[in-house]
């Protein structure tokens, strides 16, 4: 089963990089998984370094969004975390602090196969709604725009509007306008690169 989430690692100059990624989950107990990050991808190359990551469950949409089109990551806050030299999301429902056991490399993709070292429970899960899905099927739209055509991309937004209308809250809504922006803004100037490839889609499970 693919699981939406975020994943943390630490780069070079030790920041903090912040990513949406789908990994690859057999059991709710999350002591192993397998990510499956481009190899140009920043969260690749850090793992590859230190072999240490977070990963994080959380029904905050605004964090996938921003995350995934690299916009207000500012606005993403973090601390410390316990067993990994890697900073966590302070606002996430449950998180797995993990070690990287083995990577296989297979065309674009790689594959790492993660055991989780600590974990712990946040805030209480609230659930994902209509609205909530689809900004998250919105977002992956917006990580595509420069390799889709936009009429397409403007299409299934303006459907995925609906359920955002009826049935999102604030939250919700927000983070819809901030991708409405960033696909305008597409069309006027050139984008700044996604948060992790400048060749592929942020948040590209294919």
């Amino acid at each position: 089963m693919i699981l939406e989430a975020i994943v943390t690692t630490r780069c070079e100059d030790g920041t903090t990089n912040i990513a949406p990624m789908g990994p690859l989950v057999d059991d709710m107990a999350f002591e192993r998984f397998e990510l499956r990050p481009f190899q140009t991808s920043t969260t690749f190359a850090n793992l590859c370094r230190s072999g240490q990551g977070v990963l994080h469950v959380t029904d905050d949409v605004m964090v996938f969004v921003r995350a995934a089109l690299n916009c207000d990551t500012n606005k993403i806050h973090t601390e410390a975390a316990e067993r990994v030299q890697v900073d966590r999301l302070q606002d996430a429902c449950r998180w797995y602090e993990f070690e990287v056991k083995q990577t296989t490399v297979v065309s674009q993709r790689a594959s790492l196969q993660c055991r989780t070292v600590h974990q712990r429970q946040g805030r209480h899960f609230f659930g994902f709604n209509r609205a909530k899905h689809a900004v998250i099927e919105a977002c992956i739209l917006a990580t595509r725009v420069q390799f889709l055509p936009f009429e397409e991309i403007d299409q299934q937004l303006n459907r995925l509007a609906e359920p955002v209308r009826k049935t999102g809250g604030q939250q919700e809504n927000q983070a819809f306008q901030l991708i409405r922006d960033y696909v305008r803004d597409a069309l006027t100037k050139p984008l700044p690169n996604s948060a992790e490839s400048p060749q592929t889609a942020a948040y590209d499970r294919l």
